[in-house]
């Protein structure tokens, strides 16, 4: 057997391994699956070297005005909150559509979405890393014509299972390149809903620096430039996990800095529209992502850049 083969074989029985646990806890309550990650959070911070030091790195960054100790608490309900995350994948994908939806409890500023398409204005939904954002793609699609942009997971037996969980309420996934803009430039044009995740690192020459709390963050620029050719509104969207309940979808005014034509100036309000998001409940952002993992003196090509990173 060659090395790739065997490298396959792998891939395809950890995939199998991966979705048969999705389908089990898919048919778990959802106070069962809180109680779960309750159980699994602290162990994810004692072990997990790599979760634990990038929340806290972050958290300092944060809320540097918090002392060590309620940092080190926030840092352990935030990792039990990426866990019930992980937990409810399958439920948000492969429970029974009824379900989930009994599980959204409470829908808060929906009327910002409303307002926007029949004004026949499409609606660009910032979803940041907070809470169950694949429960929130779940209601969009649910009630509204929906397209979001999607990179394939690395391993690939899992495609068309993630693929399948996240269009089955009628979602369209686009790739995440120009065909794929395109595509979000279409939907906005027929006064639906995009969805754009607001705190993901893009790859050099796609973004700026922008203020995310006390420090630059390489921000995505593709919202100004969605705007400017749609007239498009914004808003921040959020699924708030209520333990042991279900879940509470926020939408937010996005800061007015985002309607921009300046890219730096639009990034800033970006950045402070998931800054609005997280103040909800700081312990249910995803503090775990290396996002300052760009920085500033990188881009400048300064020799000595490495003795600026956090990561």
């Amino acid at each position: 057997m060659t090395e790739h083969a065997t490298t396959s074989d792998k891939r395809l029985s950890r995939a199998t391994a991966i979705a048969w646990l999705w389908r089990r806890l898919s048919r778990w309550p959802l106070p069962r699956l809180w109680r779960f990650a309750s159980t699994l959070g602290p162990l994810v911070y004692c072990f997990s070297r790599r979760e634990r030091n990038v929340t806290d790195i972050n958290l300092k960054v944060v809320y540097p005005a918090l002392d060590q100790r309620k940092r080190r608490a926030l840092a352990k309900q935030s990792l039990r909150h990426s866990t019930a995350t992980m937990m409810e994948l399958g439920y948000a994908w492969m429970a029974e559509p009824a379900r989930v939806e009994a599980s959204i409890i409470e829908v808060h500023g929906r009327d910002k979405l409303d307002s926007a398409r029949s004004q026949g204005q499409g609606v660009i939904v910032l979803a940041p890393h907070f809470g169950n954002w694949e429960v929130l793609n779940f209601w969009l699609s649910s009630h509204f014509p929906f397209t979001a942009m999607y990179e394939p997971p690395k391993i690939t037996n899992l495609e068309p299972i993630i693929r399948h969980g996240r269009e089955r309420m009628g979602a369209q996934l686009v790739p995440t390149n120009p065909r794929g803009v395109a595509a979000l430039l279409k939907a906005l044009k027929r006064s639906e809903a995009i969805g754009i995740l607001p705190d993901q690192e893009p790859d050099w020459g796609s973004g700026v620096f922008a203020p995310f709390y006390s420090r630059d963050a390489y921000t995505a620029t593709l919202l100004p430039k969605l705007v400017a050719r749609t007239q498009a509104r914004v808003v921040t969207g959020v699924a708030l996990r209520l333990p042991r309940r279900g879940f509470a979808i926020h939408f937010l005014d996005a800061d007015e800095r985002v309607y921009s034509a300046d890219e730096t100036v639009s990034a800033s309000g970006v950045n402070a529209s998931v800054e609005a998001s997280i103040a909800l409940e700081p312990a249910q952002y995803q503090w775990e992502y290396k996002r300052y993992r760009k920085v500033i003196e990188e881009q400048q090509q300064n020799p000595n850049a490495n003795d600026f990173r956090l990561y």
